[in-house]
Protein backbone atom coordinates (compact mmCIF):
# COMPACT_ATOMS: atom_id res chain seq x y z
CA UNK A 1 0.00 0.00 0.00
CA UNK A 2 1.54 3.62 -0.83
CA UNK A 3 1.21 6.16 1.69
CA UNK A 4 -1.17 9.50 0.98
CA UNK A 5 -1.13 12.81 1.93
CA UNK A 6 0.19 13.53 5.40
CA UNK A 7 -3.06 13.85 8.02
CA UNK A 8 -2.73 13.73 11.94
CA UNK A 9 -5.43 10.78 12.27
CA UNK A 10 -5.41 7.40 11.04
CA UNK A 11 -6.77 7.58 7.78
CA UNK A 12 -7.54 4.34 5.11
CA UNK A 13 -9.64 4.29 1.48
CA UNK A 14 -11.39 1.54 0.62
CA UNK A 15 -12.91 0.19 -2.87
CA UNK A 16 -16.61 -0.11 -3.25
CA UNK A 17 -16.28 -3.84 -1.80
CA UNK A 18 -15.32 -2.03 1.83
CA UNK A 19 -11.10 -3.78 0.95
CA UNK A 20 -8.89 -1.27 2.33
CA UNK A 21 -6.53 -0.04 -0.52
CA UNK A 22 -4.83 2.55 0.72
CA UNK A 23 -3.79 3.63 4.55
CA UNK A 24 -1.42 6.04 5.95
CA UNK A 25 1.66 6.30 8.19
CA UNK A 26 -0.67 6.94 11.18
CA UNK A 27 -3.05 4.13 10.67
CA UNK A 28 -0.16 1.78 9.44
CA UNK A 29 1.76 2.49 13.01
CA UNK A 30 -1.67 2.19 15.20
CA UNK A 31 -2.63 -1.14 13.51
CA UNK A 32 0.17 -3.58 13.91
CA UNK A 33 -1.05 -6.44 11.87
CA UNK A 34 -2.20 -5.05 8.79
CA UNK A 35 -2.97 -8.61 6.75
CA UNK A 36 -5.80 -9.51 10.00
CA UNK A 37 -7.54 -6.15 8.46
CA UNK A 38 -7.74 -6.41 4.67
CA UNK A 39 -11.86 -5.51 5.00
CA UNK A 40 -13.24 -2.43 7.15
CA UNK A 41 -15.53 -4.78 8.05
CA UNK A 42 -12.41 -7.07 9.90
CA UNK A 43 -12.03 -4.08 12.00
CA UNK A 44 -15.35 -2.56 12.73
CA UNK A 45 -17.90 -5.38 11.89
CA UNK A 46 -20.91 -2.29 12.14
CA UNK A 47 -19.12 -0.19 9.75
CA UNK A 48 -21.55 1.53 7.21
CA UNK A 49 -21.04 3.60 3.99
CA UNK A 50 -24.12 4.99 4.61
CA UNK A 51 -23.28 7.04 7.62
CA UNK A 52 -21.30 10.08 7.37
CA UNK A 53 -20.25 9.93 11.02
CA UNK A 54 -20.67 6.82 13.67
CA UNK A 55 -18.69 5.67 16.55
CA UNK A 56 -16.64 2.33 16.98
CA UNK A 57 -14.95 0.62 19.80
CA UNK A 58 -11.02 -0.34 18.73
CA UNK A 59 -9.05 -2.02 21.21
CA UNK A 60 -9.99 -0.36 24.26
CA UNK A 61 -10.63 3.13 22.80
CA UNK A 62 -13.33 4.94 20.98
CA UNK A 63 -13.33 6.65 17.71
CA UNK A 64 -15.28 8.80 15.23
CA UNK A 65 -15.28 7.94 12.01
CA UNK A 66 -15.78 10.18 9.07
CA UNK A 67 -16.51 8.64 5.92
CA UNK A 68 -16.45 11.13 2.34
CA UNK A 69 -16.78 9.03 -1.20
CA UNK A 70 -14.49 9.32 -4.46
CA UNK A 71 -14.56 8.02 -7.82
CA UNK A 72 -12.82 5.12 -6.52
CA UNK A 73 -14.36 4.07 -3.03
CA UNK A 74 -14.20 5.58 0.24
CA UNK A 75 -12.36 7.94 2.51
CA UNK A 76 -12.46 7.00 6.16
CA UNK A 77 -10.71 8.91 8.87
CA UNK A 78 -10.71 7.95 12.71
CA UNK A 79 -10.62 10.15 15.23
CA UNK A 80 -10.45 8.78 19.00
CA UNK A 81 -12.53 10.62 21.57
CA UNK A 82 -11.20 10.25 25.14
CA UNK A 83 -14.47 11.56 26.45
CA UNK A 84 -16.41 8.40 25.92
CA UNK A 85 -17.20 6.16 28.30
CA UNK A 86 -17.16 2.12 28.52
CA UNK A 87 -20.94 2.09 28.01
CA UNK A 88 -20.23 4.19 24.98
CA UNK A 89 -21.40 7.73 26.14
CA UNK A 90 -19.84 10.89 26.03
CA UNK A 91 -18.05 11.03 29.88
CA UNK A 92 -17.78 15.31 29.28
CA UNK A 93 -17.09 16.71 32.88
CA UNK A 94 -19.05 20.19 32.20
CA UNK A 95 -22.41 21.22 33.15
CA UNK A 96 -23.90 23.98 30.88
CA UNK A 97 -26.96 26.03 32.78
CA UNK A 98 -29.56 28.94 31.48
CA UNK A 99 -30.43 31.64 34.62
CA UNK A 100 -33.23 33.69 34.25
CA UNK A 101 -34.95 36.53 36.15
CA UNK A 102 -38.62 35.10 36.32
CA UNK A 103 -40.11 38.34 37.03
CA UNK A 104 -37.79 41.09 35.61
CA UNK A 105 -40.58 42.72 33.44
CA UNK A 106 -43.07 43.10 36.38
CA UNK A 107 -39.71 44.63 39.04
CA UNK A 108 -38.76 47.26 36.77
CA UNK A 109 -42.83 48.14 36.14
CA UNK A 110 -43.15 48.95 39.99
CA UNK A 111 -39.71 50.50 40.79
CA UNK A 112 -38.49 53.90 40.43
CA UNK A 113 -36.55 54.37 37.28
CA UNK A 114 -33.64 55.65 39.08
CA UNK A 115 -32.83 52.69 41.17
CA UNK A 116 -33.63 49.82 38.45
CA UNK A 117 -29.91 50.30 37.42
CA UNK A 118 -28.51 49.71 40.71
CA UNK A 119 -30.59 47.09 41.29
CA UNK A 120 -29.94 45.12 38.08
CA UNK A 121 -25.83 45.63 38.97
CA UNK A 122 -26.74 44.09 42.49
CA UNK A 123 -28.19 40.81 40.93
CA UNK A 124 -25.82 40.61 38.34
CA UNK A 125 -22.54 41.05 40.93
CA UNK A 126 -24.29 38.42 43.16
CA UNK A 127 -24.88 35.87 40.09
CA UNK A 128 -20.95 36.61 39.11
CA UNK A 129 -19.77 36.19 42.59
CA UNK A 130 -21.96 32.97 43.42
CA UNK A 131 -20.75 31.34 39.86
CA UNK A 132 -17.05 32.19 40.15
CA UNK A 133 -16.90 30.89 43.51
CA UNK A 134 -17.29 27.42 42.05
CA UNK A 135 -15.39 28.11 39.28
CA UNK A 136 -17.80 28.45 37.00
CA UNK A 137 -17.46 30.72 33.43
CA UNK A 138 -20.58 32.87 32.85
CA UNK A 139 -21.64 35.41 30.52
CA UNK A 140 -25.24 37.54 30.29
CA UNK A 141 -26.42 37.33 26.96
CA UNK A 142 -29.91 39.46 27.49
CA UNK A 143 -30.92 41.83 30.00
CA UNK A 144 -32.62 39.27 31.67
CA UNK A 145 -30.43 35.89 31.06
CA UNK A 146 -26.87 34.19 31.75
CA UNK A 147 -25.24 31.19 30.62
CA UNK A 148 -22.73 29.66 32.13
CA UNK A 149 -20.17 26.08 32.46
CA UNK A 150 -19.56 24.77 35.65
CA UNK A 151 -17.81 21.41 36.29
CA UNK A 152 -19.93 18.11 37.12
CA UNK A 153 -18.06 17.78 40.36
CA UNK A 154 -19.33 21.15 41.63
CA UNK A 155 -23.50 19.92 41.37
CA UNK A 156 -23.54 18.14 44.69
CA UNK A 157 -22.28 21.61 46.18
CA UNK A 158 -24.80 22.94 44.76
CA UNK A 159 -27.64 20.98 45.47
CA UNK A 160 -26.81 20.58 48.69
CA UNK A 161 -26.89 24.61 49.49
CA UNK A 162 -29.91 23.93 47.54
CA UNK A 163 -28.90 26.67 44.74
CA UNK A 164 -28.65 29.46 47.40
CA UNK A 165 -28.44 32.05 45.06
CA UNK A 166 -32.29 32.00 44.17
CA UNK A 167 -32.55 33.30 48.34
CA UNK A 168 -30.13 35.68 47.60
CA UNK A 169 -31.27 37.52 45.19
CA UNK A 170 -35.14 37.15 46.52
CA UNK A 171 -33.63 38.82 49.99
CA UNK A 172 -32.86 42.18 47.73
CA UNK A 173 -34.76 45.18 48.33
CA UNK A 174 -34.74 48.76 47.04
CA UNK A 175 -38.33 49.42 46.90
CA UNK A 176 -39.34 46.85 44.53
CA UNK A 177 -42.64 45.98 45.72
CA UNK A 178 -42.77 41.97 44.90
CA UNK A 179 -38.91 39.78 45.41
CA UNK A 180 -36.98 39.04 42.57
CA UNK A 181 -37.59 35.27 41.75
CA UNK A 182 -35.09 33.25 38.76
CA UNK A 183 -34.97 30.23 37.64
CA UNK A 184 -32.31 27.76 36.50
CA UNK A 185 -32.33 25.19 33.78
CA UNK A 186 -29.14 22.82 33.68
CA UNK A 187 -28.64 20.07 30.77
CA UNK A 188 -25.59 17.84 31.46
CA UNK A 189 -24.43 13.90 30.15
CA UNK A 190 -25.42 15.20 26.57
CA UNK A 191 -23.58 13.35 23.38
CA UNK A 192 -22.19 17.08 23.08
CA UNK A 193 -21.87 20.32 23.90
CA UNK A 194 -24.64 21.22 22.06
CA UNK A 195 -26.74 18.76 23.33
CA UNK A 196 -26.05 19.76 26.87
CA UNK A 197 -27.13 22.90 25.99
CA UNK A 198 -30.68 21.85 24.30
CA UNK A 199 -31.00 19.83 27.62
CA UNK A 200 -30.38 23.31 29.56
CA UNK A 201 -33.26 25.34 27.10
CA UNK A 202 -35.78 22.64 27.57
CA UNK A 203 -34.90 22.35 31.21
CA UNK A 204 -35.42 25.99 31.74
CA UNK A 205 -38.73 25.84 29.80
CA UNK A 206 -39.63 23.27 32.24
CA UNK A 207 -38.69 25.31 34.97
CA UNK A 208 -41.02 28.32 33.47
CA UNK A 209 -43.81 26.23 32.51
CA UNK A 210 -43.99 25.00 36.08
CA UNK A 211 -44.35 28.58 37.62
CA UNK A 212 -40.69 29.52 37.47
CA UNK A 213 -38.37 30.27 40.89
CA UNK A 214 -36.95 26.62 40.90
CA UNK A 215 -34.04 24.71 39.01
CA UNK A 216 -34.94 21.85 36.96
CA UNK A 217 -31.71 19.56 36.07
CA UNK A 218 -31.97 17.48 33.13
CA UNK A 219 -29.03 14.70 33.50
CA UNK A 220 -30.05 12.65 30.34
CA UNK A 221 -32.81 12.50 27.90
CA UNK A 222 -35.19 11.37 29.93
CA UNK A 223 -34.41 12.46 33.54
CA UNK A 224 -35.05 15.31 35.09
CA UNK A 225 -34.71 16.54 38.96
CA UNK A 226 -36.07 19.60 40.57
CA UNK A 227 -35.09 21.97 43.63
CA UNK A 228 -37.59 24.58 44.69
CA UNK A 229 -40.76 25.49 43.54
CA UNK A 230 -42.50 25.95 46.44
CA UNK A 231 -43.68 29.36 46.10
CA UNK A 232 -47.12 31.01 44.13
CA UNK A 233 -46.67 30.74 40.54
CA UNK A 234 -45.35 34.42 39.17
CA UNK A 235 -48.55 36.22 38.01
CA UNK A 236 -47.69 38.08 34.76
CA UNK A 237 -50.73 41.05 34.25
CA UNK A 238 -49.74 41.40 30.42
CA UNK A 239 -52.28 41.53 28.00
CA UNK A 240 -50.31 40.84 25.29
CA UNK A 241 -49.25 37.17 25.35
CA UNK A 242 -53.15 36.37 25.17
CA UNK A 243 -53.78 38.53 22.33
CA UNK A 244 -50.99 37.32 20.21
CA UNK A 245 -52.19 33.71 21.15
CA UNK A 246 -55.98 34.63 19.96
CA UNK A 247 -54.49 36.17 16.51
CA UNK A 248 -52.57 33.03 16.06
CA UNK A 249 -55.60 30.34 17.04
CA UNK A 250 -57.70 32.28 14.49
CA UNK A 251 -55.42 32.29 11.97
CA UNK A 252 -54.93 28.34 12.63
CA UNK A 253 -58.72 27.96 12.92
CA UNK A 254 -58.70 29.97 9.33
CA UNK A 255 -56.53 27.56 7.34
CA UNK A 256 -58.11 24.22 9.15
CA UNK A 257 -60.97 21.84 7.31
CA UNK A 258 -62.54 21.43 10.73
CA UNK A 259 -61.92 21.38 14.19
CA UNK A 260 -61.60 19.08 16.68
CA UNK A 261 -61.18 19.86 20.85
CA UNK A 262 -59.84 17.32 22.87
CA UNK A 263 -59.92 17.64 27.20
CA UNK A 264 -58.79 15.27 29.68
CA UNK A 265 -60.37 11.92 31.31
CA UNK A 266 -62.80 12.24 33.50
CA UNK A 267 -63.37 15.88 32.41
CA UNK A 268 -64.76 18.45 34.87
CA UNK A 269 -66.33 21.65 34.68
CA UNK A 270 -63.39 23.44 33.29
CA UNK A 271 -62.56 21.19 30.57
CA UNK A 272 -65.86 21.04 29.61
CA UNK A 273 -66.41 25.28 29.45
CA UNK A 274 -63.41 25.80 27.68
CA UNK A 275 -63.74 23.23 25.10
CA UNK A 276 -67.40 25.03 24.27
CA UNK A 277 -65.32 28.57 24.50
CA UNK A 278 -62.82 26.86 21.66
CA UNK A 279 -66.23 25.64 19.81
CA UNK A 280 -67.97 28.82 19.76
CA UNK A 281 -65.08 30.62 17.82
CA UNK A 282 -64.55 27.91 15.99
CA UNK A 283 -68.50 28.18 14.93
CA UNK A 284 -67.60 32.01 14.38
CA UNK A 285 -65.64 31.55 11.54
CA UNK A 286 -68.03 28.57 10.02
CA UNK A 287 -65.37 25.61 10.92
CA UNK A 288 -66.88 22.68 11.89
CA UNK A 289 -65.96 21.32 15.36
CA UNK A 290 -66.26 18.03 17.58
CA UNK A 291 -65.54 17.67 21.15
CA UNK A 292 -63.99 14.51 21.93
CA UNK A 293 -65.87 13.04 25.28
CA UNK A 294 -65.79 9.38 25.87
CA UNK A 295 -68.03 9.38 29.09
CA UNK A 296 -70.13 11.75 30.67
CA UNK A 297 -69.53 11.88 34.46
CA UNK A 298 -71.65 13.44 37.11
CA UNK A 299 -69.51 16.86 37.73
CA UNK A 300 -70.27 17.71 34.16
CA UNK A 301 -73.71 16.21 33.49
CA UNK A 302 -75.41 19.13 34.15
CA UNK A 303 -73.49 21.48 31.82
CA UNK A 304 -73.46 18.53 29.30
CA UNK A 305 -77.39 18.63 29.34
CA UNK A 306 -77.79 22.38 28.84
CA UNK A 307 -75.25 21.98 25.88
CA UNK A 308 -76.99 19.23 24.51
CA UNK A 309 -80.48 21.20 24.65
CA UNK A 310 -78.73 23.73 22.00
CA UNK A 311 -79.39 22.94 18.30
CA UNK A 312 -76.13 24.14 17.68
CA UNK A 313 -74.51 21.16 19.82
CA UNK A 314 -76.42 18.44 17.89
CA UNK A 315 -73.77 15.59 16.50
CA UNK A 316 -70.99 17.36 18.31
CA UNK A 317 -70.03 15.55 21.57
CA UNK A 318 -67.88 12.18 19.97
CA UNK A 319 -65.87 9.62 21.41
CA UNK A 320 -62.35 8.45 20.81
CA UNK A 321 -62.76 6.07 18.00
CA UNK A 322 -65.56 8.20 16.11
CA UNK A 323 -63.01 10.97 16.09
CA UNK A 324 -60.02 9.33 15.03
CA UNK A 325 -62.41 7.70 12.04
CA UNK A 326 -62.89 11.18 11.31
CA UNK A 327 -59.70 13.13 11.61
CA UNK A 328 -57.92 14.88 8.63
CA UNK A 329 -54.66 15.80 7.09
CA UNK A 330 -56.18 19.71 7.36
CA UNK A 331 -57.92 18.80 10.78
CA UNK A 332 -56.82 20.90 13.68
CA UNK A 333 -56.49 19.37 17.33
CA UNK A 334 -56.86 21.35 19.98
CA UNK A 335 -56.05 20.24 23.43
CA UNK A 336 -57.36 22.27 26.59
CA UNK A 337 -56.89 21.49 30.20
CA UNK A 338 -54.03 19.58 30.20
CA UNK A 339 -50.50 19.26 28.39
CA UNK A 340 -49.90 15.53 29.38
CA UNK A 341 -50.97 13.01 26.51
CA UNK A 342 -51.46 10.01 28.56
CA UNK A 343 -54.36 12.33 29.79
CA UNK A 344 -55.97 13.15 26.92
CA UNK A 345 -59.52 11.23 25.83
CA UNK A 346 -57.38 9.92 23.10
CA UNK A 347 -53.69 10.30 23.05
CA UNK A 348 -53.65 8.37 19.50
CA UNK A 349 -55.46 11.57 18.10
CA UNK A 350 -52.21 13.40 19.13
CA UNK A 351 -49.81 10.70 17.31
CA UNK A 352 -51.89 11.08 14.19
CA UNK A 353 -53.00 15.03 13.93
CA UNK A 354 -50.56 17.45 11.80
CA UNK A 355 -52.03 20.36 13.67
CA UNK A 356 -51.65 20.55 16.97
CA UNK A 357 -52.82 23.54 19.72
CA UNK A 358 -52.49 23.29 23.62
CA UNK A 359 -54.17 25.32 26.29
CA UNK A 360 -53.26 24.41 29.64
CA UNK A 361 -52.86 26.05 33.08
CA UNK A 362 -51.24 23.00 35.34
CA UNK A 363 -47.72 23.64 35.96
CA UNK A 364 -45.54 21.43 33.77
CA UNK A 365 -44.55 17.69 33.82
CA UNK A 366 -41.37 16.11 31.93
CA UNK A 367 -43.71 14.58 29.67
CA UNK A 368 -45.72 17.29 28.25
CA UNK A 369 -46.59 17.15 24.75
CA UNK A 370 -44.84 18.73 22.23
CA UNK A 371 -44.29 19.89 18.50
CA UNK A 372 -47.19 22.74 18.93
CA UNK A 373 -48.45 24.46 16.12
CA UNK A 374 -49.66 26.76 18.96
CA UNK A 375 -48.84 26.50 22.40
CA UNK A 376 -50.55 28.44 25.53
CA UNK A 377 -49.52 27.16 28.67
CA UNK A 378 -49.51 29.33 31.66
CA UNK A 379 -49.76 27.91 35.31
CA UNK A 380 -50.10 31.41 37.18
CA UNK A 381 -53.83 31.24 35.33
CA UNK A 382 -56.72 30.40 37.30
CA UNK A 383 -58.17 27.46 34.57
CA UNK A 384 -57.92 27.07 31.00
CA UNK A 385 -61.39 28.89 31.11
CA UNK A 386 -59.52 31.67 32.44
CA UNK A 387 -57.00 31.69 29.54
CA UNK A 388 -59.84 30.54 26.46
CA UNK A 389 -62.26 34.09 27.78
CA UNK A 390 -59.04 36.39 27.88
CA UNK A 391 -58.37 35.34 24.24
CA UNK A 392 -62.25 35.75 23.72
CA UNK A 393 -61.97 39.26 24.88
CA UNK A 394 -59.27 39.81 21.31
CA UNK A 395 -61.80 38.12 19.29
CA UNK A 396 -64.37 40.89 17.37
CA UNK A 397 -67.75 39.67 16.74
CA UNK A 398 -67.80 35.90 18.26
CA UNK A 399 -71.20 35.98 19.99
CA UNK A 400 -71.47 33.07 22.96
CA UNK A 401 -74.17 31.73 23.78
CA UNK A 402 -75.90 32.21 27.72
CA UNK A 403 -74.86 28.01 28.35
CA UNK A 404 -71.26 28.83 26.90
CA UNK A 405 -71.22 31.83 29.09
CA UNK A 406 -71.46 30.48 32.22
CA UNK A 407 -69.95 26.75 31.07
CA UNK A 408 -66.82 29.47 31.18
CA UNK A 409 -67.39 30.87 34.31
CA UNK A 410 -68.54 27.71 36.13
CA UNK A 411 -64.42 26.57 35.28
CA UNK A 412 -63.37 29.36 36.66
CA UNK A 413 -65.72 29.04 39.75
CA UNK A 414 -64.46 25.10 40.30
CA UNK A 415 -60.34 25.67 39.95
CA UNK A 416 -60.62 29.15 42.18
CA UNK A 417 -62.88 27.08 44.76
CA UNK A 418 -65.28 29.79 44.29
CA UNK A 419 -62.36 32.65 43.90
CA UNK A 420 -60.37 31.59 47.12
CA UNK A 421 -57.51 30.10 45.44
CA UNK A 422 -55.34 31.36 42.26
CA UNK A 423 -57.17 34.40 41.84
CA UNK A 424 -54.97 37.22 39.81
CA UNK A 425 -56.38 40.48 38.32
CA UNK A 426 -56.97 38.27 35.08
CA UNK A 427 -59.15 36.13 37.04
CA UNK A 428 -61.57 38.69 37.72
CA UNK A 429 -61.84 40.72 34.31
CA UNK A 430 -62.03 37.17 32.78
CA UNK A 431 -65.52 36.68 35.58
CA UNK A 432 -66.19 40.50 34.54
CA UNK A 433 -66.69 39.85 31.19
CA UNK A 434 -68.55 36.77 31.21
CA UNK A 435 -70.97 38.21 33.53
CA UNK A 436 -71.24 41.52 31.36
CA UNK A 437 -71.86 39.24 28.35
CA UNK A 438 -75.07 37.76 30.39
CA UNK A 439 -73.53 35.14 33.15
CA UNK A 440 -76.35 34.42 35.85
CA UNK A 441 -73.89 33.39 39.16
CA UNK A 442 -77.15 31.64 40.73
CA UNK A 443 -77.73 29.59 37.09
CA UNK A 444 -73.87 28.95 37.36
CA UNK A 445 -73.88 27.77 40.74
CA UNK A 446 -76.84 25.00 39.69
CA UNK A 447 -74.27 23.32 37.83
CA UNK A 448 -72.64 21.73 40.92
CA UNK A 449 -75.30 20.41 42.35
CA UNK A 450 -74.89 16.78 43.76
CA UNK A 451 -77.02 14.14 44.50
CA UNK A 452 -78.61 13.25 48.12
CA UNK A 453 -76.38 10.22 47.93
CA UNK A 454 -73.23 11.71 46.82
CA UNK A 455 -72.99 14.28 50.13
CA UNK A 456 -73.66 11.51 52.41
CA UNK A 457 -70.82 10.15 50.73
CA UNK A 458 -68.78 12.76 51.12
CA UNK A 459 -69.25 13.30 54.75
CA UNK A 460 -68.75 10.05 55.83
CA UNK A 461 -65.19 10.07 54.04
CA UNK A 462 -64.58 13.18 56.16
CA UNK A 463 -65.60 11.98 59.32
CA UNK A 464 -63.55 8.69 58.82
CA UNK A 465 -60.80 11.20 58.05
CA UNK A 466 -57.12 10.53 60.28
CA UNK A 467 -55.03 13.24 61.41
CA UNK A 468 -51.42 12.66 60.04
CA UNK A 469 -48.03 14.27 60.44
CA UNK A 470 -49.82 17.04 62.86
CA UNK A 471 -51.41 18.96 60.22
CA UNK A 472 -52.43 16.81 57.00
CA UNK A 473 -55.71 14.53 56.81
CA UNK A 474 -55.79 11.51 54.98
CA UNK A 475 -58.92 9.72 54.26
CA UNK A 476 -60.56 7.11 51.78
CA UNK A 477 -63.96 6.84 50.44
CA UNK A 478 -65.64 3.59 50.76
CA UNK A 479 -69.36 3.50 49.55
CA UNK A 480 -70.11 3.13 46.09
CA UNK A 481 -70.94 6.40 43.90
CA UNK A 482 -71.28 6.99 40.13
CA UNK A 483 -67.90 9.70 39.95
CA UNK A 484 -65.44 8.34 42.80
CA UNK A 485 -62.77 10.42 41.07
CA UNK A 486 -64.87 13.88 41.70
CA UNK A 487 -66.20 12.86 44.85
CA UNK A 488 -62.48 12.72 46.15
CA UNK A 489 -61.62 15.61 45.14
CA UNK A 490 -64.54 17.48 46.72
CA UNK A 491 -63.68 15.67 49.66
CA UNK A 492 -60.50 16.82 49.71
CA UNK A 493 -61.49 20.51 49.34
CA UNK A 494 -63.81 20.36 52.31
CA UNK A 495 -61.07 18.45 54.78
CA UNK A 496 -58.98 22.06 54.45
CA UNK A 497 -62.06 24.09 56.05
CA UNK A 498 -61.35 22.10 59.62
CA UNK A 499 -59.09 24.34 61.60
CA UNK A 500 -55.56 22.92 61.80
CA UNK A 501 -55.59 21.10 58.64
CA UNK A 502 -52.72 22.16 55.77
CA UNK A 503 -53.20 19.31 53.45
CA UNK A 504 -55.03 16.78 52.77
CA UNK A 505 -55.32 13.31 50.75
CA UNK A 506 -58.49 11.11 49.80
CA UNK A 507 -58.05 7.83 48.21
CA UNK A 508 -60.56 5.77 46.18
CA UNK A 509 -60.33 2.87 43.92
CA UNK A 510 -62.11 2.87 40.80
CA UNK A 511 -61.35 0.04 37.96
CA UNK A 512 -58.97 -1.30 39.42
CA UNK A 513 -57.04 1.43 39.91
CA UNK A 514 -56.08 3.72 43.31
CA UNK A 515 -57.26 7.54 42.70
CA UNK A 516 -55.45 9.94 44.90
CA UNK A 517 -56.76 13.34 45.28
CA UNK A 518 -54.28 15.97 47.27
CA UNK A 519 -54.91 19.48 48.35
CA UNK A 520 -53.22 22.01 50.09
CA UNK A 521 -53.32 25.31 51.01
CA UNK A 522 -50.17 26.91 49.84
CA UNK A 523 -47.57 25.54 53.00
CA UNK A 524 -47.20 22.35 51.55
CA UNK A 525 -46.16 21.39 47.65
CA UNK A 526 -48.64 19.00 47.22
CA UNK A 527 -47.93 18.90 43.34
CA UNK A 528 -44.14 17.76 44.05
CA UNK A 529 -45.66 14.94 46.30
CA UNK A 530 -48.08 13.74 43.34
CA UNK A 531 -44.89 13.66 41.28
CA UNK A 532 -43.20 11.42 42.87
CA UNK A 533 -46.18 9.33 42.87
CA UNK A 534 -46.17 9.91 38.48
CA UNK A 535 -48.89 12.55 38.84
CA UNK A 536 -49.05 15.90 39.01
CA UNK A 537 -51.40 19.51 39.32
CA UNK A 538 -50.79 22.57 40.69
CA UNK A 539 -49.02 23.40 44.43
CA UNK A 540 -52.42 23.43 46.16
CA UNK A 541 -53.78 20.96 43.83
CA UNK A 542 -52.99 17.62 42.41
CA UNK A 543 -53.82 14.08 41.91
CA UNK A 544 -52.17 10.38 40.79
CA UNK A 545 -53.09 7.38 40.12
CA UNK A 546 -51.43 4.04 41.58
CA UNK A 547 -51.58 1.02 39.39
CA UNK A 548 -51.43 -2.55 41.26
CA UNK A 549 -51.66 -1.90 44.98
CA UNK A 550 -54.35 -2.09 47.53
CA UNK A 551 -55.76 1.18 49.40
CA UNK A 552 -53.44 -0.14 52.55
CA UNK A 553 -50.14 -0.17 50.42
CA UNK A 554 -51.16 2.70 48.73
CA UNK A 555 -51.32 4.65 52.03
CA UNK A 556 -48.33 3.30 53.04
CA UNK A 557 -46.72 4.34 49.86
CA UNK A 558 -48.42 7.95 50.66
CA UNK A 559 -46.88 8.15 53.97
CA UNK A 560 -43.51 7.27 53.41
CA UNK A 561 -43.62 9.85 50.20
CA UNK A 562 -44.56 12.59 52.69
CA UNK A 563 -41.84 11.89 55.06
CA UNK A 564 -39.44 11.90 52.02
CA UNK A 565 -40.88 15.58 51.28
CA UNK A 566 -40.62 16.34 54.50
CA UNK A 567 -36.92 15.78 55.33
CA UNK A 568 -35.95 17.27 51.67
CA UNK A 569 -37.81 20.58 52.82
CA UNK A 570 -36.02 20.55 56.55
Amino acid sequence: MKDTITLPFPYVHIDFELNIDESNSRYRSWVKDIDAYKNIKDLMPEYSIDKEKQRALIGDKYYELYTTGDKTGYNVIFIENPYINNAGQVDSNILVGLLMLDNYAEIQEDMDEIRQPHFMAIIERKITDYFNNYGGLLRKFEKDKFLFVLNKDMLPVLKENKFSIAEQIGKIEMGNKTPATLSIGIGMNGKTVNEDMAFARGALDLALGRGGNQIVIKEDEERYSFIGGDGSEISKNSKVRARVKAYGLVELILSASDVMVMGHKNPDLDSLGSAAGIFAISRFYDKKCHIVLNKVTSSIRNLYDRLCNDGRYEDVFVDSETAQSMLRRRTLLIVVDTHRAALTECPELIERTKKLVLFDHHRKCADAIENCSLTYHESYASSTSEMVTEMLMYIKGVRLTRTEIEGLLAGITLDTKNFAFKTGIKTFEAAAYLKKNGADTMSVRRLFKNSLGEYLARSDTVRSAEMIYGNMALSVLHQQVDNPVLLIAQTADELLNLEGIEASFVLCESEGVVNISARSLGKINVQKLMEKLGGGGHQAGAAAQLKDVTIAQAIEIIKETIEQYIEENN
